[in-house]
């Protein structure tokens, strides 16, 4: 499958956080995702207390949702302001620090210890900084990142999940000609491929 013009586009860090300055959210979901609520239970595994990871999360309220369940949520994002509105939209205290080994990171973690955000470059993470994930939501994060990125961006969350682990994965479809993207269409091929 051709993704057409799609293919070099690069949106820079830059760009993503002037989307935040600026409001321009449109992907920003006040309302838990319906594909989050219908397939949890294939995400949690009828287990508790697991870690899920968050790529790109912005301010995502699933992940109030589900420290509110009993898990460990990890995001990454990053814009400042985005991690900064998720614990105020929520009232949550939180606290910050640097993450020793980004230069340049910082990690805002929620009073209660069970949402920990990462404010730096996803492919600043490993596992040695974060663990490893029993599950990941990711809502918009590899539709995101840039196309010639994707493989990079694969190698790491396969990195970062445990053995067992639950990806969720939600995609866009439409026709990669008519629009440049963000969201980038991604064909099933390529997931396969890039998952395995």
């Amino acid at each position: 499958a051709d993704t057409g013009p799609q293919k070099e586009r690069v949106v820079t860090e830059e760009e993503w956080l002037q989307k935040w300055e600026m409001g321009n959210i449109g992907f920003h979901k006040e309302q838990r995702h319906p594909l989050l609520q219908k397939y949890l239970d294939v995400l949690l595994n009828g287990k508790s207390g697991l870690r899920i990871f968050f790529p790109l999360c912005g301010k995502a309220v699933e992940m109030k949702w589900l420290a509110d369940m009993g898990h460990t949520v990890v995001g990454v994002e990053v814009s400042e302001q985005a991690v900064k509105e998720f614990f105020s939209d929520h009232s949550l205290p939180y606290c910050e620090e640097p993450v020793p080994e980004i230069s340049g990171a910082k990690m805002f973690q929620s009073t209660s210890g069970n949402i920990s955000l990462y404010c730096c470059s996803i492919y600043d993470l490993s596992s040695s900084i974060v663990g490893k994930f029993d599950g990941v939501w990711d809502r918009g994060a590899l539709v995101a990142v840039n196309p010639c990125d994707r493989q990079r961006y694969a190698s790491l969350m396969i990195n970062l999940v445990e053995k067992n682990s639950s990806y969720l994965l939600v995609t866009v479809s439409y026709d990669p000609n008519k629009h440049k993207g963000p969201p980038f269409y991604v064909p099933e091929s390529e997931i396969k491929s890039l998952f395995g």
